[in-house]
């Protein structure tokens, strides 16, 4: 399969929407014109026409779709081709209503909205395919098309009798007995017994509501139904006759889809990166959140992504919604990159007239020329990426991984105790925020990963251990890893019911947990860890050391004063860690320093590695290196507002304009410096 110029170039466009402009042919001759000037060279297009493209059903009109698509490419310009499946026509909602959800409550929804179309009605699936293998046909096999983008962010659930069937079907499958499934859920609890595959419903807010293992399992079923329905529209495309790679955009930390699962549907994971800056949360906190979300999406499949939406200026959905400031348009996009970015994408290229996303930031606003500072801004980035096609070939390597788990995310937060507070996203990005004050890379890995690759697994927060992770991790201990985990781990199964007995990792882990405290702010408490005081609070875990297991910290309050808090195991030729109480981000960093440094994560060894050992407060760096490991970018950020000064770093070359570093680097506040690796 050849991706070119997917491999070969950053893509730098973004949606595209010349369907709204049919009426003004002077617009879309304007377009192409400033697209060039932008440094433009690929727009996604059609991901909302298909009223355009199908105005009735079965009759189709493609002609301006194929005027647009071949003008572009005339003018240098790819096209990133979308099936149109993320908001259906009037006539079909109309004609068909069993396109349209069912909500929770078992209401059928009007026409509106952009995903309000059931993914197991026949109907849908249908028309969706229809124009899908259609589209293919038209388009599949024009040297303009590189890329399909398949729909637009799914999501959302329905709750239609198509889906209930649908939902007992997947659940037949899965257990083959309802005396299996009784089990897993604990029903005999409040004598809810199935005695009848149609006895079961979703859990509904007039209905069964506290199953937990009901809840998780309608969520898997919701991620299969929508992975299937993406499949289709793949196969459809297929079926058209064209082979170009397929992508769909995601959204980050997405609640409502286990987006692992799209793993082996998709070519390529893009997603759309919206940060607040500028808001209320510190700019350096905010740019740790997104850096962690950048490296989620990439380790879906391990590969690099596109950044396939994101705005040059603002957005219209914030209830306060706040412009870029100078550098930090350049200084976002610049960060994607770093992570694993082969693109810089927008939402949108121009500002619509009308309807909910007329404010929405854009490239060009209603103004319509091009001598902006968002316009402008977005030039300087365009030209900056297009001497960065050596980038994308290369990849981040890291050495060390954190466990992130959807499943484990809904298990964590369904749970009824002992805290109905708990933020497992949180608690997983105040973990990576360590690592990305030492500016040390970090792949995400679910419990169905394989881990031995890596030297250090960080496991915060795994409420549920699946079948066989145990196993992995016990593995992975004993052949030298060092592992890291925390209060409420190793409670239940796949579906959630509780461990008997001892901890699956006792042995491991070398404690025993008796009893877990939720403190009010009146009960928190505290530890010493390298003589510093930090506090214990939302979760502490009463535990008792085994005889060869090192305490490090103990409480210093309480009734459980002096149990262990921080405490390592040696098991086979690794370690492992136990926090017993979640702290703060001043204990995480000095923690996890300390574990880098027994692992062997920051040594000395290149001189990318002697500017990571030097990253004062709000800067951060990220490698993208070649199969050899010899050649790539260093990538150094500076998210504080003001100028920041790298001292001690040797001889750097900057590899954008050549410049040489002796030992000091000025850095201008919201800033990266792109280095050679060498």
């Amino acid at each position: 399969m050849n991706l070119s110029p997917l491999n070969e170039k950053m893509l730098h466009g973004g949606d595209y929407n010349p369907d709204q402009w049919l009426d003004r042919p002077d617009i879309l001759k304007q377009d192409i014109v400033l697209m060039k000037e932008a440094h433009v060279n690929c727009v996604s297009v059609a991901i909302f026409a298909w009223a355009q493209l199908e105005p009735q059903e079965g009759v189709y009109d493609f002609g301006w779709l194929g005027r647009i698509i071949g003008q572009l490419y005339e003018n240098g310009i790819y096209t990133i081709l979308a099936t149109p499946t993320g908001a259906r026509p009037a006539w079909m909602a109309q004609k068909y209503p069993e396109v349209l959800r069912v909500d929770s409550s078992l209401h059928r929804n009007h026409m509106g909205e952009r995903h309000n179309h059931c993914y197991t009605s026949p109907v849908y699936r249908e028309k969706a395919r229809q124009i899908n293998v259609r589209l293919s046909q038209a388009f599949g096999k024009h040297p303009g098309v590189i890329l399909w983008h398949i729909s637009n962010e799914y999501g959302g659930e329905c709750y239609c009798e198509l889906c209930q069937e649908a939902f007992r079907q997947w659940l037949k499958e899965k257990y083959r007995t309802l005396e299996a499934l009784n089990h897993a859920w604990w029903t005999g609890f409040w004598s809810h017994t199935y005695t009848d595959w149609s006895q079961i419903e979703p859990p509904l807010p007039r209905g069964e509501s506290h199953c937990h293992g009901l809840s998780l399992d309608w969520k898997r079923f919701v991620t299969h139904q929508t992975v299937d329905f993406c499949q289709k529209e793949i196969e459809a495309v297929r079926e058209g006759g064209s082979q170009l790679p397929a992508t769909t955009n995601l959204m980050g930390f997405y609640k409502d889809l286990n987006y692992n699962k799209f793993q082996d549907v998709l070519d390529i994971i893009s997603w759309d990166n919206y940060p607040d800056w500028h808001g209320p949360q510190d700019p350096v906190d905010l740019a740790a959140e997104i850096a962690c979300t950048h490296d989620l999406m990439r380790c879906i499949n391990q590969k690099p992504f596109l950044l396939m939406e994101s705005t040059p200026s603002t957005v219209n959905w914030r209830s306060a919604s706040k412009l870029k400031r100078p550098g930090m348009h350049m200084l976002s996009s610049l960060q994607a990159v770093a992570h694993g970015s082969n693109s810089v994408q927008y939402f949108q290229w121009r500002k619509g007239r009308g309807a909910c996303e007329k404010f929405h930031g854009a490239v060009l606003d209603h103004y319509g020329k091009s001598d902006t500072r968002v316009f402008q801004e977005t030039a300087r980035l365009g030209n900056r990426l297009e001497g960065l096609s050596q980038v994308c070939k290369t990849n981040l390597k890291p050495q060390a991984a954190i466990l992130f788990d959807w499943e484990n995310w809904w298990a964590v937060e369904d749970t009824s105790g002992p805290r109905q507070d708990l933020d497992y996203v949180k608690c997983v990005t105040d973990h990576y925020r360590a690592f990305w004050e030492c500016g040390l890379d970090v792949d995400f890995v679910s419990m169905d990963d394989d881990f031995s690759g890596y030297r250090l697994l960080a496991a915060p927060l795994n409420y549920m251990y699946k079948k066989g992770y145990s196993e992995k991790v016990r593995a992975f201990v004993e052949a030298g890893g060092t592992y890291v985990t925390t209060y409420f781990s190793g409670i239940v199964n796949e579906t959630d019911l509780c461990f008997i007995g001892r901890h699956p990792l006792e042995d491991v882990l070398g404690v025993v947990s008796e009893e877990m405290d939720a403190p009010s702010k009146e009960f928190e408490n505290c530890f010493d860890y390298n003589g510093k005081e930090y506090p214990a609070y939302t979760m502490c875990d009463i535990v008792h050391a085994k005889a060869k297991t090192e305490i490090y910290s103990v409480y210093k309050k309480d009734f459980y004063k002096g149990c262990p808090v921080v405490t390592e195991n040696a098991y086979g030729s690794g370690r492992a860690y136990y926090l017993s109480a979640e702290s703060d981000q001043r204990f995480l960093s000095a923690f996890y320093k300390d574990v880098f440094i027994k692992a062997g994560l920051l040594k000395e060894a290149s001189s990318a590695d002697r500017i990571l050992k030097r990253l004062p407060h709000g800067v951060t760096a990220a490698k993208r290196e070649d199969e050899t490991g010899r050649k790539g970018l260093v990538f150094v950020m500076n998210f504080n507002d003001r100028q920041v000064r790298l001292e001690g770093i040797g001889k750097q070359i900057d590899a954008e304009s050549g410049e040489v570093y002796e030992n000091v680097l000025e850095m201008a506040p919201f800033s990266c410096t792109i280095l050679k690796l060498k």
